[in-house]
């Protein structure tokens, strides 16, 4: 039975997230729905994240099983065919070893987090950034951001309905920069706890307005309680950018 693994974008906005629920449409299920329509199979598509509802991708990656070969643009333009008019792309599709699985065979997963710093509300950028009305210190969220790197109890930047088994994890990278009135806060790690980098991104932001100092945010992370986070940021900001194997 070959293997595919496929790269694939989508806007995040009108589903439940990435994973199959039954309160909504998800990433997973129209996926899994365009490659029933033109296999006449019923694949089990499975990604490297979880993304929540609102969440975007541009480097989404995920692996299905088919009971025939297939030439890979075929699958790639089939399932792009079915998937009209969602707004879900298949980038790329290619051959994979029997044992590659797109989530546990990832050991770095990439995310951008955007935030316009404007007054006037969003007219192009809506639903793809988190619109802060005040200026940001982009700066002194970058230094502060340091202070999260390395590996630390992320307790007090986890969901309270996070399902890992351990809130230890190892940040490789937190970078603040401005590119005009956007403000992107770029992270990656091999994982992440259920909203850890929207809740990073939100306390972030109140360094960024002068609420909380950089001892501030690394006092919120030692005392790993929920109750220490700032205001979670929205899901709109934030883009599953790529997955390393």
């Amino acid at each position: 039975m070959p293997r595919y693994r496929f790269t694939v974008e989508y806007d995040g906005a009108p589903f439940v997230g990435w994973q199959r629920q039954a309160n909504g449409a998800s990433v997973q299920g129209a996926l899994e729905a365009a490659f029933a329509a033109f296999t006449g199979e019923t694949p089990v598509v499975k990604g490297a994240g979880r993304t929540d509802a609102g969440v975007h991708a541009t480097g989404q990656v995920f692996h299905l099983d088919l009971a025939r070969a297939w030439r890979t643009d075929t699958l790639r333009d089939a399932a792009n065919a079915h998937l009209v008019p969602q707004p879900v792309a298949v980038l790329d599709a290619a051959q994979a070893p029997d044992d590659f699985d797109a989530r546990f065979s990832a050991i770095r997963r990439h995310y951008v987090y955007r935030i316009v710093d404007r007054r006037p509300p969003l007219a192009l950028d809506r639903g793809r950034a988190w619109r802060v009305p005040k200026r940001l210190d982009a700066e002194v969220m970058d230094a502060a951001g340091k202070r999260l790197l390395g590996r630390h109890d992320f307790t007090t930047f986890r969901s309270s309905a996070c399902q890992a088994t351990s809130p230890l994890r190892t940040l490789d990278r937190l970078d603040v920069t401005r590119d005009g009135d956007a403000v992107l806060i770029a992270t990656n790690a091999r994982s992440f706890l259920h909203n850890q980098v929207r809740s990073m991104a939100g306390s972030l932001v109140e360094v960024g307005l002068g609420r909380w100092s950089a001892d501030d945010l690394a006092t919120a992370l030692d005392r790993a309680d929920r109750a220490a986070c700032g205001p979670v940021a929205p899901p709109d900001g934030l883009t599953l950018v790529r997955v390393d194997y």
